[in-house]
């Protein structure tokens, strides 16, 4: 019997709710840190299955890491270059563990077995192992081509140093790239061939590659040039800011409920994540939203609707997921376009998406990179939602209990991934609808 959890029809409260940690920030950090010439105290760390594979293979590999207290640990830097020279690492289906470790393993060279999860093994990977290969990296796919697990043997420098790169399916793909040319200690110069999808999630590796000393030059994200003598060198100490991704959920609940303002903190007007602009995309379908330097609070006032929207979501593909099911509050149509990358993730989110809103009695029309969604007069109750082990399936499908019916959500720990109390914390939000 496949466990869940069943959320009664209930009534948000007005409620204030501490970020954990970026899952985005936290891994990248993890894995700049350790390629660090020094040490770095790491505070606000999310602790999550996504960060605990980051750190077992950070580990195997032979980082010494000082775990100080919850959220926050010491990382002595191995000065780019991993003691061990050979490990095999599980990671699980963390895309932001395996990607980067890629590129960086290969341009280090050495004996190396990386695999996951069965969906890890869907994930595609090609693009990255391509450009890794002009670079001189040796990257063999032990399944199918193009899909991890993978095996990384010695680097030897091709001398090519314009590396190109497509972007069209994962901006991982590049960021992996970024982190991991620096170490060579060449110049090289990055070619994105066709679209680069996800552009904030690359802006997030740069500031943050720029705060560990490698300022990398962003050609207007057509090309990328990366300094010959770069190393790595970690502030003393780094906060990671709250998920802004994981700020969705309560974000759109204060738009969702009347007169009931919900304030997230851990993010604000100087947050170097993308997806805060979920709150200006809800700002402009009915809420009223208030910026601090360290909290967004979004409310709706009493008699106004939830305007319908058809939006292109490139530049917030995980929190535009929220938006699918506030839409069933919108009485009309609504449309997320550009949204190709949800294909790939954790599970197909179109694919997904489109089959759970159904079961509530919506319309949903399903697109390549596209989807179309018509809420039904009244909402279906009772309904089980099946989360296809996606941590964000589960937390979007919860603000149906906000929305007048009881809702029942299969597989809750898939949360794990990213925000392992998120329920508890949800509960906190609410309470039983008279």
């Amino acid at each position: 019997m496949t466990e869940h959890i069943r959320l009664q029809a209930a009534r948000l409260q007005s409620a204030t709710v501490a970020l954990p940690g970026s899952k985005s920030i936290s891994n990248r950090t993890l894995l700049l840190a350790a390629l660090s010439d020094n040490t770095c105290e790491i505070r606000s760390l999310l602790k999550s299955d996504d960060t605990d594979r980051m750190l077992e293979a950070l580990e195997k590999l032979g980082v010494q890491i000082e775990h100080l207290s919850e959220g926050r640990l010491k990382v002595h830097g191995c000065g780019g270059s991993f003691p061990n020279r050979e490990a095999d690492l599980f990671l699980g289906n963390a895309g932001t563990a395996f990607r980067p470790l890629t590129a960086v393993l290969a341009i280090l060279g050495g004996n190396y077995h990386l695999h996951g999860v069965p969906r890890m093994h869907e994930r595609p990977i090609g693009d990255l192992a391509d450009a890794l290969a002009v670079a001189g990296a040796d990257v063999r796919y032990l399944g199918n081509p193009n899909y991890p697990p993978l095996q990384i043997g010695a680097y030897r420098s091709s001398g090519v140093r314009t590396i190109p790169i497509k972007g069209n399916v994962s901006s991982q793909f590049l960021t992996a790239l970024l982190m991991a040319l620096p170490l060579t200690g060449e110049a090289f110069e990055i070619e994105m061939v066709g679209e680069l999808i996800s552009k904030p999630y690359i802006a997030i590796t740069l500031k943050l590659m720029a705060q560990f000393g490698v300022e990398v030059e962003n050609r207007q994200y057509r090309s990328f040039k990366i300094p010959a003598g770069s190393r790595y060198h970690a502030p003393e100490v780094l906060h990671v800011e709250g998920d802004a991704s994981s700020a969705s959920y309560f974000l759109a609940a204060g738009l969702l409920a009347e007169n009931t303002p919900i304030r997230v903190t851990g993010i604000g007007l100087n947050s170097i994540q993308g997806d805060v602009a979920f709150a200006r995309e809800l700002e402009k379908i009915g809420a009223d939203v208030v910026w601090g330097d360290h909290f967004i609070e979004v409310s709706r006032p009493t008699g106004r609707p939830v305007a319908p929207f058809d939006l292109d979501a490139n530049h917030i593909p995980d929190a535009a997921m929220t938006l699918a099911v506030v839409a069933l509050a919108s009485g009309q149509t609504c449309t997320l376009k550009n949204i190709g990358s949800w294909r790939v993730k954790e599970t197909d989110r179109i694919h997904a998406m489109a089959t759970e809103l159904r079961k509530l009695g919506a319309d949903v029309r399903e697109e390549a990179e596209a989807i179309h969604i018509t809420p039904p007069a009244n909402l279906k109750a009772e309904v089980a939602i099946d989360t296809y082990d996606d941590h964000r399936i589960a937390m979007c499908f919860s603000l149906v209990s906000l929305l007048g019916v009881p809702v029942v959500i299969n597989d809750p720990k898939c949360t794990h991934k990213t925000f392992p109390t998120y329920f508890d914390v949800f509960a906190g939000l609410t309470q039983a609808a008279e």
